[in-house]
C-alpha cells in the first residue's frame, strides 16, 4: 500500500460531467461501525485497465439485484455511487485505523485480513448505504456554523484547480466529530463520516487545489452543498440516473468490508506513491502516538515565563516559556491555543471548537489517563474532547480531582467570522474563529449552581500574617463566590492562634491564598490539620500577586468596582470603608482581588458591594465557640469519619431554603448571649409551635424555592440562563404571595411580626417583569424575547426577519403559479434550508439546481432563492447577537433593585431559621422544655433529667441525668467513675444543651435554668500531633493553657482526664494544680473528669468543688461491671481497669499479675491512703497553703498573688477546715 500523504484532498462539492465521472476514482474515507478503512492513494486511476468480462457480468448481475431505491440517484450534484464487483475484496490502508471521535469514545478494533468468499452487497451493509442522496463534501470548520455560500464558491473553484494542500485558516477550526448526514426520514442509520486529522495540518499555501490522481483517500461527509450564486449552468438533470451508468471499472466496490476475508481475491494493483509524496507523509507523525515533549523540545525542559527552571525559588508554575523561533512555526490555530495555554500551564484548558470542548497536549493526556477519554490528534496536537452539553459534568470531575479548569469560548460563528472578514481585511492570524478566555474555575470559586455540591457556602480565603507588638496578627479576606458575599477581618491573636484556629473551623475554606514564605509554621499546621485533603493551596508572590495595602487601595479606587449611580465617583461599601485603614485586612483583600481578576471574576463579584466585617470570636453579644470546641463537641462534623451524622448542626438544621441553611450555620457558630434576644427567638419558636398555620404555610410555599441568593449574583454578572432568570422572578413572586398570606394569619407581637413588617414591597419592582418578555419561550426554548416596545433594536431586527420570510413565501407562491404546481413547498434538510420541493413530474427551469431527492420528489435551489436565503442567514446572525444584548440589558434592569432583592432574601432566611428551630424543638419529643434564662451575679447551669439531643434517634432507652453547676451549688463537678461509665457523654451533653438553649431552641429536659454563658472551652480526648512534633501530653497542656488564660466566671469549661499523657506523679500534680486554679481563681462552671481519685480527697472540703461519680454495679467474682449511667454524689471506688480488661478478653493470669503490681506500685492509690491518714490529724490542702503564701508575699496581680475572688474562696476553704 502507498504512503498516506500529509494533507488529504477534499472531495469536490459539485458533480463533474458524466464523462469524467466514468473514470473518477472513489477516494472517500468512511467511518463504519467497525472502523475506518482507506484505499491506497494510488489504488486506481481514471486511466486504469478495463474490467474483465467476468467482472462486468458480476456487476450486471448485481445491478439487477439492487432494490429500486438503490438504483435511483436523487442528487444531481453528488458523486456517482459505483457498484461493487463481486471479485474484489477490501484492502485496508497502510495507515493505522483512526479512532472515532473522542466524544464518542468507542472502541475501534484493529481489522485483520481474513479469507472470504465474495458476497453480493446487501442494503443493510454497515459500510455502504446507497439509498441516500449524499454529497461527500468535507464538513465545515465548526460544523453547525459553516457558511453554506462560501462552501459552494470554494467547491466550484476546486472543480477547476488541482488541490495540493489545505490552507491553514478556517480549517484549523475543523472539528467534525460526527458529520451531518443529508438523508430522508426513513434512513437514519447512515455511517458517520469523520474529517481526518490531517485536514487541520498547517500548510504553506492558501489555495485549495484539486487532488492529483495519486492523492490519499478522501473523507466523505454526507452533506449537500449549500445554495450559492452560480455563474455556470447547473448540472444536467440527466445525471439523476447515474446509478445505472457507473462503469464496472469503479473501485468503489473495494470499500466493502467483509470481516471473514483476510486475503484479497486478486493482488493489489495500486502503484506506489512517488518518493516526494512518501517524504511528505513521513514528515508528519501521528501526534497522539508521541509525547508532547518529543515534538516540542521546549516542553522537554520547561521554564517559566521568566526562564526559571522548576526548583528555582522564583519558579512560577502557572506559566511556561515558548521560544520565539518555535512560535514562528505554529499554525494560526496553534498560536491561538498556545497564546492562552502558556499563561495557564497549571490549569486544564477546555477549548471550544464547534459543538465540542477539546483538551490538547498535556491536558489531553490528563483527560485520557484519569477519565479514559479517547485520545486522537488534530492539527499536529494530541487531543481529547467532550460535547458542550456535558461540559459541566466534566468540569466537576476535574475540579473534584483538585484541578483548575479554564474555559475558552468562541466569540463568533463561522458566518459571523465571514461577515467580519468581509467588512475589514483581516490578517492571516485573524482568519480563524475568534476565541477568548471566558473564565477559570477552581474548587473554591465555583459560581454556577449546577457545579456546586450542596447548599453550604464554599470559601476562597486570603491570609496575611504579621507580628504586632510581639504578638501574631492576621488579616483575612474570604468570599463565597456563588453569592458574592465578601468577609474581611483583622485581629491580634494569642500565641496559640486561638482566633485563627476558630476562623478555620468555622469556615472550612476550600481554597487558600497564602503569601509565599510569609506564614508561620504554627499557622500552617493549623491549616493543614483543620482543612480537607482536597483544599487548594496557592502560594502568591509578595507584592506582585499578594498586593500590599497601598496597592490594594489604589486598585480598588481606580478600577471602577464601586461607582455611584451617576458613574463618576467611587462609593465604597460601608464595611469596606471602615476597614480602609487596616493594612493587614486590605493586603489580604488585595490578594483575593488579584486572584479573582486572574480568574476573570473580580468585576462581577466586587461590584455587588456585598461586604461584611467578620470576627471569629465575638466578645460581646455571642457565645464564643472556638475551633477546638467545635471539633470536640462535634458541632459540624463527627470525629468518627468527618461526616455530618450525629452532629448538632444536622440535628437542628431543618431549613428548606438554600440561603436559610447558610444563615443557620452562622447562627450555630455564634449563639446569642443577650437574654432579650434569646427570649425573642424562644417566643417566636413557642408561637410557631402553638399555632402551626404560619409554619405550615411557609414550608409548603417555600419548598421548591430556588437559590435566589446565588442566582441574583449570576444576574448581576450577566451570566444567568434565561430559564434561571424566570425561576428568580417566579421565586420572588412566590415570596410576595407568601408574605401577604402570613401577614393575614398574624405573626404575634414579637420577632416574626417584625420580620413580616420589614419585608420590602416587591409588587412595584415585580410589576414591570410580569409582561416584560415571553415567559413560555424562556422556559421552553431558553431564550429571552422582550415584549414589543421594550427593546427597539430587537423590534427592528425582528421586523427585518419577518420581511425576508415574507418575501420567501411570496417567491414560493410566484413559483407555484409559474409552474402550475400547487404542491410546491419549502423543505429544510440539515443546514440547507428553504429548498423548494417539487414532484418529479414537474418541469422546472434548467437554471434550477437539484440539491436532494427522494423517489417521489426533488428539491432545488436557484439564484433568487439563494440570495434571499443568504440575506436571511445574515439577518439571523445579527438577530442572535441582538438577543444576547437584550438579555444583558434585561439583567441590568433587574440588578437596579439588587438591594431590594437581597433584603427580601435575608428576611426569608431568618424566617426559615426560626421555623427550623421550631421544627427541631417539636421533634425533641418528651420531655422537652423552654430554657429559662436568669441574670444573676453567680453563674448557674441547671438541667433536670437532661438527655443527649444527638442520641435521641439512635438510643431508645437513654438514661437522663440532672446537671447542676453553680448557682446554689459549687461551680465545678469533680467527676470520677469507671472506664466507659459515661463521663464524657455527661460533659458533651451539658455543653450541647447550653448551645441549643442560647441559639433559641428547646432542650430535651424536664426543666432548664441558666445564666447566659459567654464561652465554652473544652479539653477532651487523647490526641497527639506527630506532624507538629507534639506529644499527647503537650497537646493536653496547650489546650489547658488556653482555658486558664481565656476563661471567665461566665464560661463553661470541661476538662477530661487531664494529665494522663505523662507519668502518674506528673499527671496528678498538674491535674491538682489546674483544678485548684480553675475553682479558686477563675470561678467558671464546668466538669473536671479524672481517674486520679486522690483529687477527691484533696478537694473534699473545697467550697467550689463537688465530687460526683457515675453509678455502676460490680461483680468482683466474675470481674463484670454493669454500667448504670446515672450521675450521683460521691467518689468512685476505683477505675476498675482490671474488670474492663477482663471484659475485653485479656487472659486471667495477666490480669492477676497486673492486680498485684497495681497494689504495690500505684502512686495515686498510696497517695489517697496517706491523705486519709493525714486527715486524722490536722491536714491542710496544698492549694490552701499556696494561696496563703501568696497573700503573705503581697504580690500584685493574679500571677504573683491572690485576687479578691481567690481570697473569698480561701476564707470559705479555711472555714471548712
Amino acid at each position: 500500500m502507498g504512503e498516506k500523504p500529509a494533507a488529504p484532498a477534499r472531495t469536490p462539492a459539485r458533480a463533474v460531467s458524466a464523462a469524467k465521472k466514468a473514470g473518477t476514482v472513489s477516494t472517500g474515507k468512511q467511518q463504519s461501525i467497525l472502523g475506518f478503512f482507506a484505499k491506497s492513494s494510488g489504488a486506481a486511476n481514471a486511466s486504469g485497465p478495463a474490467s474483465s468480462p467476468s467482472t462486468k457480468a458480476a456487476a450486471s448481475a448485481m445491478k439487477k439485484e439492487l432494490p429500486r431505491h438503490l438504483k435511483e440517484s436523487t442528487h444531481s450534484n453528488s458523486k456517482p455511487t459505483p457498484k461493487h464487483p463481486s471479485n474484489v475484496t477490501p484492502v485496508p490502508s497502510s495507515d493505522a485505523i483512526e479512532p472515532s471521535s473522542s466524544q464518542e469514545n468507542r472502541d475501534v478494533s484493529t481489522v485483520k485480513k481474513k479469507p472470504t468468499i465474495a458476497t453480493p452487497i446487501v442494503p443493510s451493509s454497515p459500510t455502504r448505504k446507497v439509498k441516500k442522496s449524499v454529497n461527500y463534501a468535507e464538513s465545515s470548520d465548526d460544523d453547525d456554523d459553516q457558511d453554506p455560500f462560501e462552501t459552494m464558491r470554494s467547491q466550484r473553484t476546486r472543480q477547476r484547480r488541482p488541490r495540493a494542500t489545505i490552507p491553514d485558516d478556517d480549517d484549523d477550526d475543523a472539528d467534525v466529530y460526527e458529520a451531518d448526514v443529508v438523508e430522508e426520514e426513513d434512513d437514519e442509520d447512515m455511517g458517520d463520516f469523520v474529517v481526518s486529522d490531517e485536514s487541520d495540518a498547517p500548510s504553506k499555501s492558501n489555495k485549495r487545489k484539486r487532488p492529483t490522481k495519486s492523492s490519499a483517500p478522501r473523507k466523505r461527509v454526507n452533506k449537500s452543498p449549500s445554495p450559492a450564486s452560480v455563474t455556470q449552468p447547473a448540472a444536467s438533470n440527466d445525471d439523476d440516473e447515474l446509478m445505472e451508468e457507473v462503469p464496472s471499472t469503479s473501485t468503489a466496490q473495494k470499500w466493502k468490508y467483509d470481516p471473514d476475508n483476510t486475503q484479497p481475491t486478486e493482488p493489489s494493483t495500486a502503484p506506489k506513491p512517488t518518493a516526494k509524496k512518501a517524504t511528505v507523509a513521513k514528515g508528519k507523525p501521528k501526534a497522539h502516538t508521541k509525547e508532547p515533549e518529543d515534538r516540542y523540545p521546549w516542553l522537554a525542559k520547561i521554564l517559566d515565563a521568566n526562564k526559571n527552571p522548576p526548583g528555582h525559588p522564583d519558579f512560577d508554575p502557572t506559566c511556561i516559556y515558548i521560544p520565539p523561533h518555535a512560535e514562528k512555526k505554529f499554525s494560526a490555530f496553534e498560536k491561538q491555543y498556545w497564546d492562552i495555554k502558556k499563561n495557564l500551564w497549571d490549569t486544564v484548558v477546555f477549548f471550544k471548537k464547534g459543538k465540542f470542548y477539546e483538551l490538547y497536549e498535556n491536558d489531553a493526556t490528563i483527560g485520557h489517563q484519569l477519565f479514559d477519554l479517547k485520545m486522537t490528534d488534530r492539527v499536529n496536537m494530541r487531543m481529547v474532547g467532550v460535547p458542550e452539553g456535558s461540559l459541566s459534568l466534566w468540569v466537576n470531575q476535574f475540579v473534584a480531582k483538585g484541578f483548575k479548569v479554564a474555559r475558552v469560548d468562541q466569540m463568533e460563528s463561522a458566518l459571523g467570522k465571514e461577515m467580519r472578514e468581509r467588512d475589514a481585511k483581516a490578517k492571516k492570524v485573524d482568519k480563524i474563529i475568534h476565541r477568548e478566555l471566558a473564565c477559570i474555575l477552581t474548587g473554591g470559586t465555583l459560581v454556577d449552581g449546577s457545579m456546586l455540591q450542596d447548599d453550604m457556602a464554599t470559601y476562597c480565603a486570603a491570609i496575611k500574617e504579621s507580628v504586632v507588638d510581639g504578638k501574631p496578627a492576621f488579616g483575612l479576606a474570604f468570599v463565597d463566590a456563588a453569592t458574592g458575599q465578601f468577609s474581611i477581618s483583622e485581629f491580634r491573636d494569642d500565641v496559640d492562634l486561638t482566633r485563627f484556629e476558630t476562623f478555620v473551623a468555622q469556615t472550612s475554606p476550600r481554597e487558600l491564598l497564602i503569601e509565599k514564605s510569609h506564614l508561620s509554621t504554627k499557622a500552617l499546621r493549623i491549616l493543614k490539620n483543620n482543612t480537607a485533603p482536597t483544599t487548594i493551596w496557592n502560594n502568591l508572590k509578595p507584592g506582585i500577586e499578594f498586593w500590599d495595602a497601598d496597592r490594594t487601595r489604589r486598585e480598588l479606587d481606580c478600577s471602577g468596582y464601586f461607582l455611584s449611580e451617576g458613574g463618576k465617583d467611587e462609593e465604597w461599601p460601608e464595611a469596606l470603608s471602615q476597614a480602609k485603614d487596616k493594612d493587614l485586612a486590605m493586603s489580604a483583600l488585595g490578594a483575593l482581588t488579584q486572584y479573582l481578576r486572574m480568574l476573570k471574576l473580580e468585576k462581577n463579584l466586587l461590584s455587588q458591594g456585598n461586604f461584611e466585617w467578620y470576627n471569629p470570636i465575638h466578645k460581646n453579644g455571642t457565645l464564643i465557640l472556638d475551633g477546638q470546641s467545635l471539633i470536640n463537641l462535634e458541632v459540624f462534623s463527627n470525629t468518627a469519619n468527618g461526616g455530618t451524622e450525629g452532629t448538632l448542626f444536622s440535628l437542628l438544621n431543618r431549613c428548606i431554603t438554600p440561603f436559610g441553611k447558610r444563615l443557620f450555620r452562622k447562627w450555630v457558630c455564634h449563639p446569642l448571649c443577650n437574654i432579650q434576644k434569646i427570649n425573642e427567638r424562644l417566643d417566636a419558636v413557642e408561637m410557631l409551635n402553638a399555632d402551626r398555620g404560619i409554619r405550615e404555610k411557609f414550608s409548603s410555599q417555600m419548598t421548591k424555592m430556588p437559590d435566589l441568593e446565588r442566582l441574583i449574583s449570576r444576574i448581576h454578572a450577566g451570566a444567568c440562563k434565561p430559564d434561571d432568570f424566570l425561576k428568580v422572578l417566579e421565586g420572588f413572586e412566590q415570596i410576595d404571595y407568601t408574605m401577604n398570606l402570613l401577614s393575614s394569619l398574624g405573626g404575634g407581637n414579637g420577632l416574626v411580626k417584625r420580620l413580616l413588617a420589614a419585608m420590602p414591597d416587591l409588587k412595584d419592582p415585580l410589576g414591570f417583569w410580569e409582561t416584560a418578555f415571553d415567559r413560555k419561550r424562556a422556559r421552553d426554548e431558553r431564550i429571552l424575547i422582550p415584549r414589543e416596545g421594550i427593546e427597539e433594536d430587537f423590534d427592528r431586527s425582528q421586523q427585518e426577519l419577518d420581511r425576508i420570510r415574507g418575501e420567501l413565501d411570496a417567491l414560493l407562491d410566484e413559483q407555484k403559479a409559474a409552474l402550475k404546481c400547487k404542491t410546491l413547498k419549502f423543505t429544510d434538510i440539515g443546514k440547507e434550508i428553504y429548498q423548494i420541493e417539487a414532484p418529479k413530474a414537474a418541469k422546472v427551469p434548467k437554471t434550477w439546481r437539484q440539491m436532494s431527492a427522494t423517489s417521489a420528489v426533488k428539491r432545488y435551489y436557484f439564484k433568487q432563492l439563494e440570495d434571499l436565503i443568504r440575506e436571511l442567514q445574515e439577518a439571523e446572525e445579527t438577530h442572535s447577537q441582538i438577543v444576547k444584548d437584550v438579555a444583558s440589558r434585561l439583567f441590568e434592569r433587574f440588578d437596579v433593585d439588587y438591594e431590594v432583592w437581597l433584603q427580601a432574601i435575608k428576611i426569608i432566611a431568618q424566617l426559615d431559621c426560626l421555623i427550623s428551630l421550631a421544627k427541631s424543638s417539636a421533634a425533641l419529643g418528651e420531655p422537652s422544655c423552654r430554657p429559662v434564662f436568669v441574670d444573676e451575679e453567680r453563674t448557674a447551669v441547671e438541667f433536670e433529667e437532661l438527655r443527649h439531643p444527638c442520641m435521641l434517634n439512635n438510643v431508645a432507652d437513654f438514661i437522663p441525668n440532672d446537671i447542676k453547676l453553680g448557682g446554689s451549688e459549687p461551680n465545678i463537678n469533680l467527676l470520677t467513675g469507671a472506664n466507659a461509665a459515661g463521663k464524657s457523654t455527661i460533659l458533651r451533653m451539658s455543653c450541647i444543651a447550653v448551645i441549643m438553649a442560647q441559639i433559641g431552641c428547646y432542650v430535651p429536659a424536664v426543666s432548664a435554668r441558666l445564666t447566659p454563658v459567654d464561652r465554652i472551652m473544652s479539653r477532651l480526648g487523647a490526641n497527639d500531633n506527630i506532624f507538629a512534633a507534639q506529644s499527647t501530653f503537650f497537646v493536653e497542656l496547650s489546650e489547658t493553657k488556653k482555658i486558664l488564660s481565656e476563661a471567665t466566671p461566665r464560661s463553661l469549661v470541661i476538662l477530661d482526664e487531664l494529665g494522663r499523657g505523662t507519668s502518674s506523679y506528673d499527671g496528678v500534680a498538674v491535674a491538682q494544680a489546674v483544678l485548684h486554679h480553675v475553682a479558686s481563681h477563675i470561678g467558671c462552671v464546668g466538669f473536671f473528669a479524672t481517674h486520679y481519685h486522690s483529687l477527691a480527697t484533696e478537694f473534699e472540703n473545697h467550697p467550689e468543688i463537688r465530687a460526683q461519680r457515675m453509678q455502676i454495679h460490680v461483680d468482683d467474682k466474675n470481674k463484670r461491671i454493669t454500667f448504670l449511667y446515672k450521675l450521683e454524689d460521691g467518689v468512685a471506688e476505683g477505675s476498675f481497669g482490671m474488670h474492663c480488661a477482663a471484659m475485653c478478653g485479656i487472659p486471667s493470669k495477666v490480669i492477676a499479675r497486673a492486680e498485684e503490681a497495681a497494689k504495690a506500685w500505684e502512686h495515686t492509690s498510696r497517695l489517697k491512703e496517706s491523705l486519709e491518714r493525714a486527715k486524722t490529724g490536722c491536714y491542710i490542702p496544698l492549694g490552701v497553703l499556696s494561696d496563703v503564701a501568696g497573700l503573705l508575699r503581697g504580690g500584685d496581680g493574679v500571677e504573683d498573688g491572690v485576687h479578691e475572688r481567690g481570697v473569698q474562696v480561701l476564707l470559705k476553704a479555711i472555714e471548712a477546715l
